[in-house]
């Protein structure tokens, strides 16, 4: 079912289905929720998805020239609220883990655990605050599609272009229907996120961890990084996926999701 709330004036748009334990899956950039939506069709039943266009992209509207990575949590927690659910596993891929970690943070009573999909807590190098610069501009110079050409395709690994040329076409277009004023508020909100480094060492909270062996944006040794400062983190490497391992090798990560969730505490 399609829903929407009204989050700081514009409308938050998300898809609600199943019943069950609630997991919250949040997109990246260049993306909307409908990128989760094989994903979660591989799933038995016994558990609900709430699945949000996180505001500046797909369905959701916004409200300036910079959508901090804490205000997108705020919007998801409004969306908990009006669905009145209390706690949920929170999974966010790419730029969607930056907000997981600012939900972690700010509101994490709303937690059971969390996934950071192809993601890091680290906040931007000067060399990365200035690619995201470079992207504004060709933005606001209408070459839009420039950057969706190069980004797309480098986020799946190399060896499986070709086996997943339908996927590659379809965030293509996805990412092109991306509204000039969303990118550039998220690119924005990216550039400035602080370091969440402490949330990822915090053992209170189960966390899994999913990288990448072939990823791109997320080099390997980065990844092992993130692993040594979260020794308490369940941690899942994908040999044979880029930065879009819920797509390239989607039957493990739906796996590895229902193991993790079945043994949390109380499960």
């Amino acid at each position: 079912m399609e829903k929407k709330i009204s989050y700081r004036g514009c409308d938050v748009g998300y898809s609600d289905h199943g019943e069950g334990k609630c997991i919250v899956l949040l997109h990246g950039y260049l993306e909307r929720g409908d990128i989760w939506h094989h994903f979660t069709e591989q799933f038995p039943p016994g558990f609900r998805f709430i699945v949000p266009d996180l505001p500046g992209h797909g369905a959701s509207g916004g409200w300036g020239k910079v959508h901090t990575m804490d205000e997108l949590a705020t919007a998801v927690k409004a969306i908990l609220e009006a669905e009145g659910i209390h706690k949920v596993f929170l999974a966010g891929h790419s730029m969607g883990g930056y907000v997981t970690l600012a939900f972690a943070d700010l509101f994490p009573e709303k937690l059971s655990a969390y996934a950071l999909v192809h993601s890091t807590p680290f906040a931007d190098t000067k060399e990365k605050r200035d690619m995201r610069e470079r992207e504004i501009s060709l933005v606001l110079c209408g070459k839009k599609r420039q950057i969706v050409l190069v980004n797309i395709p480098k986020a799946f690994a190399l060896e499986n272009l070709d086996s997943m040329s339908k996927e590659v076409e379809r965030l293509k277009h996805m990412a092109l229907r991306s509204p000039d004023e969303g990118m550039i508020a998220l690119l924005n909100g990216m550039k400035e996120r602080p370091d969440r480094t402490a949330v990822l060492k915090n053992a209170v909270l189960p966390l899994l961890l999913i990288g990448g062996m072939k990823d791109n944006y997320i080099p390997v040794g980065v990844f092992e990084k993130l692993v040594s400062l979260a020794p308490h983190a369940r941690v899942l490497r994908l040999e044979n996926s880029g930065h879009m391992g819920f797509m390239e090798e989607q039957e493990h990560v739906v796996k590895e999701f229902m193991d993790f969730l079945q043994a949390l505490p109380g499960s």
